[in-house]
């Protein structure tokens, strides 16, 4: 059940589930909190800019939970775009390498996604924060250089096509921690011959922590009466 702004515990400590915005990164979710609680608080996961939906904050003692919250499920909603692809795999980067996607049928489509379904080998995108050298790999990929990325298992516990509307393949997603769903856009769109990058994403789903119980920011701002100062980041598109 959500819990009323001024029910929490911010000082003490506690647990947030907050619905991040599109456009916003999770550290400005975060700093934006500490402006108007004056506490301390940690986030169990990022979310990227292009993305919105649940992400958990703790406070106080609260942050000593972050590293369990972490390795939790999540679930995920979105749109994969098939016909093009881009360097990002998502739209931080210009869609490229159009190809024609109306011969494809829902049955050439289910198939492939059972091929996505259960324990599988994923590549990670360049453009993440991993690191390498001590530095984010997105860095490094953005100045040229050259970046060898190794590949992870992950689980896909449910893959689910919600609506076909070609070129548009949206879904539901349930997967474990450390899946990169911008990856398995990219790899949808290659096993079907066509390519493929994640056009929208929203995080749904932590645990059983549900997007239902989250706050939106504005919800927020309303409680503790003051402004919204945090940086919205706007992307720039990559060639």
């Amino acid at each position: 059940m959500k819990r009323k702004p001024e029910e929490l515990n911010y000082l003490e400590g506690d647990m947030l589930l907050i619905d991040k915005p599109y456009g916003w990164t999770s550290f400005g979710v975060v700093a934006q909190l500490k402006k108007w609680s004056k506490a301390k608080i940690g986030h169990a996961g990022t979310l990227d800019p292009l993305a919105s939906g649940l992400v958990i904050l703790c406070t106080g003692k609260w942050t000593k939970k972050l590293t369990e919250l972490l390795g939790l499920k999540k679930e995920y909603t979105g749109i994969i775009q098939l016909g093009e692809i881009t360097p990002t795999y998502d739209l931080e980067s210009y869609p490229q390498d159009k190809k024609e996607t109306s011969h494809l049928t829902e049955q050439m489509i289910h198939e492939v996604i059972k091929q996505f379904t259960g324990e599988i080998t994923q590549l990670p995108p360049i453009h993440s924060a991993i690191k390498q050298e001590g530095k984010p790999v997105y860095e490094l990929a953005r100045q040229g250089k050259e970046v060898v990325m190794k590949s992870r298992q992950v689980t896909i516990t449910e893959f689910e096509i919600t609506k076909l509307a070609l070129p548009e393949l949206h879904f539901r997603i349930e997967c474990s921690s450390g899946t990169y769903i911008r990856s398995l856009a990219n790899d949808v769109g290659a096993a079907l011959g066509v390519g493929g990058y994640l056009k929208m994403l929203r995080r749904t789903a932590i645990g059983e922590h549900r997007i239902e119980e989250a706050y939106t920011m504005d919800e927020l701002k309303a409680h503790f009466g003051t402004s919204m100062n945090a940086r919205i980041i706007e992307p720039k598109l990559r060639p």
